[in-house]
């Protein structure tokens, strides 16, 4: 049987899981990609996946004020789908 502190992480949990996956849907219905972080990337690079699967390998930084986006590379199909699903499974998703 769960305890109260159990079943309330439990909830949180479900919680996030449910906003993480809204806002990755919403991102994609704006035809905007989606940043999955990751620290085996140098600092500074991200995950960006887009609605039609493919990830690209991106680099932030800033130039003055401005904020630009340097592209990295492409991942192949079998890194894209490693990537999605371990983003996934971290985060609670289905």
């Amino acid at each position: 049987m769960m305890t109260d502190l159990e079943q309330e992480i439990a909830i949180q949990e479900r919680k996030f899981a449910s906003t993480i996956e809204r806002i990755r849907r919403r991102n994609f219905m704006n035809n905007l990609p989606f940043l999955i972080l990751s620290d085996t990337l140098p600092e500074g690079q991200g995950f960006y996946e887009y609605a039609d699967g493919h990830i690209e390998i991106q680099e932030v930084y800033t130039v003055g004020a401005e904020i630009e986006t340097r592209f990295i590379r492409n991942l192949s199909v079998a890194e894209a789908e490693q990537i999605r699903e371990s983003f996934k499974h971290r985060n609670g998703l289905h």
